[in-house]
């Protein structure tokens, strides 16, 4: 697509944003490999480069790759604006590509990561650029955050994002666009907070034949501790606590009483102060059994995003939008977390779930529509022009 090319097409093409978002998705870009996650940043950088914005490349570091800051050239740098947010990384692994290359099916475009989300962090490029060519400005100055490890918990990414919302006045993040309940096109206005222990119980080993009393059978208590952790899960209060993965014992060796048992838990609550209260439950675990020793490590890694006023008058600006453009924007609240967590929970208005519609995050189905990357990019563009 050369400049010439771009200067004679002033209206939005879904079948030119197709081409972009493939050639992303082309570029494999595991979370865990740094290095992959570059070279998909290297194109975005020359993109919006050559689209007049001024570049900022954070190292990367612990393997992870390089974070990108992209800056409008145009408002007052000083003047808190609007950030967006979107991330690179996805969960899937290098050869995934081969198995399932970008195929169209309908309305329905197939490939790894395509919905989750370098569909939705190509309409940022993209509706940036086209504001660009139509010579047209937002009245807000307008920041890009492109982040290498969401999918893995934005653990070398979060300071650099609430340093950034710290300097906005509102966070649009392109996660992709729901389906909920039968409802299409759902943008996100809340998620729940996410948290993350590692409880481990250290024991006493001896051998299972010889002296098995002297044992203290590390596995057992962690058993007993994870019917503890489940139970503090309650549906009616929006709280889960799952016991995802267990390790233990030495594979081959049942004569061994076990001296070291380990449960990775993931929780999810709705708000701060439940949060807190499950963290804290989990914090004071006591062992259940003699000679026995709790360790555990963890804690809240992504704060609620709560629907709090600021973010319902975002909404309604961004329903309202919709409104006029002929289509309904209804919204939804999550488990699933995401960098709009941070945001939100700095008191910054936060929409989420802008990006493309689709379905099948994480899953062998993932797949964007088609017919909603026209109406999102305009959706997104004339939200960014409407906010003062």
């Amino acid at each position: 697509m050369d400049g010439q090319h771009l200067s004679n097409q002033p209206r939005i093409d879904a079948a030119e944003i197709l081409d972009g978002i493939t050639e992303w998705v082309e570029i494999e870009t595991p979370s865990t490999d740094g290095a992959a996650v570059d070279g998909l940043s290297r194109l975005i950088e020359r993109q919006f480069a050559e689209a007049g914005a001024e570049v900022t490349r954070v190292p990367g570091r612990d393997g992870f790759g390089d974070h990108l800051l992209f800056r409008a050239p145009w408002g007052n740098p000083s003047e808190k604006g609007i950030l967006v947010v979107c991330h690179m990384d996805t969960v899937w692994q290098h050869g995934t590509l081969g198995r399932r290359p970008v195929t169209r099916e309908g309305d329905k475009v197939f490939g790894p990561g395509i919905y989750d989300m370098k569909g939705g962090a190509y309409l940022a490029y993209y509706a940036y650029r086209h504001l660009v060519r139509l010579g047209r400005r937002t009245r807000l100055p307008v920041h890009f955050l492109f982040v290498s490890d969401e999918e893995v918990g934005s653990g070398t990414s979060r300071q650099l994002i609430e340093a950034q919302a710290a300097h906005a006045k509102y966070a649009l993040v392109m996660e992709p666009g729901r389906n909920h309940k039968g409802l299409m096109n759902c943008v996100v206005t809340a998620r729940k907070a996410v948290g993350r222990f590692v409880v481990t119980a250290h024991g006493v080993s001896a051998h299972a034949g010889v002296n098995h009393d002297l044992g203290r059978n590390a596995m057992r208590e962690l058993a007993r501790q994870i019917l503890v952790l489940e139970d503090l899960t309650d549906y009616a209060r929006g709280i889960t606590v799952n016991v995802g993965v267990v390790s233990a014992g030495n594979p081959g060796f049942a004569n061994v009483v076990p001296d070291k048992a380990s449960a990775e838990v993931d929780f999810r609550c709705p708000d701060a102060t439940s949060a807190e209260e499950i963290a804290a439950k989990v914090h004071a675990l006591q062992p259940i059994g003699p000679d026995i020793r709790l360790e555990i490590v963890g804690g809240v890694n992504r704060p609620a995003y709560e629907r709090d006023d600021g973010v319902a008058a975002l909404y309604d600006q961004a329903a309202a939008i919709a409104r006029d453009m002929g289509f309904e924007l209804p919204e939804v609240s999550t488990g699933g977390g995401s960098d709009g967590n941070f945001t939100a929970a700095m008191g910054v208005p936060t929409l989420d779930g802008l990006g493309v519609c689709g379905a099948g995050a994480h899953a062998s189905n993932e797949h964007l529509l088609y017919s909603s990357l026209e109406p999102r990019t305009q959706l997104l563009m004339r939200l960014m022009e409407s906010l003062a």
